[in-house]
């Protein structure tokens, strides 16, 4: 059975040329030379031993160009951003908590998780609440009844009976 070839266009080449040109990824930089390298006409076993990716790799590379393009080879493939909302939409929400604590009453993650959630539409778990206020710099703040080296009161009362009135 005969190879199947794979010919590339001028302008499929000179796109290839110049999505390198403004790369910056080092990855990103790989899979587009295991594509430029092709289009030149270079051998499966040159391009992997230049590239250091495997040939069913190599070759995965150039069938996902010819059917999705150059985004599937630029773009990002996983995102880290899997936020319900937005960073000022989760500071609106946080917002009305933070009156309300500056007004002295007692705000709990049961009450910030509750309106998320109507905020969002769904349930949420209740280490994601944590992960948000801890991304708006909320902390819990709550004063200490006394020091834990605080003199007794016997203490107190002969230490002002021994001062020099």
């Amino acid at each position: 059975m005969a190879k199947r070839r794979i010919e590339f266009t001028k302008e499929q080449i000179e796109e290839i040329n110049q999505a390198r040109k403004t790369n910056k990824n080092k990855n990103t930089e790989r899979r587009l030379k295991v594509l430029s390298m092709k289009a030149v006409g270079e051998s499966l076993e040159e391009t992997i031993v230049q590239t250091g990716y495997n040939a069913t790799y190599a070759r995965s590379l150039v069938t996902k160009y010819f059917k999705e393009g150059l985004e599937a080879i630029i773009g990002k493939k996983r995102h880290a951003n899997n936020r319900n909302m937005s960073y000022d939409e989760e500071s609106a929400v946080i917002e009305g908590f933070i009156e309300r604590a500056k007004k002295g009453e007692i705000i709990t993650v049961k009450d910030i998780k509750a309106a998320y959630e109507a905020k969002v539409g769904h349930a949420i778990g209740k280490g994601h609440i944590y992960v948000i206020l801890h991304r708006h710099d909320w902390r819990k703040i709550k004063p200490r009844p006394e020091h834990p080296q605080k003199a007794s009161e016997a203490e107190i009362e002969a230490s002002k009976k021994l001062t020099l009135a």
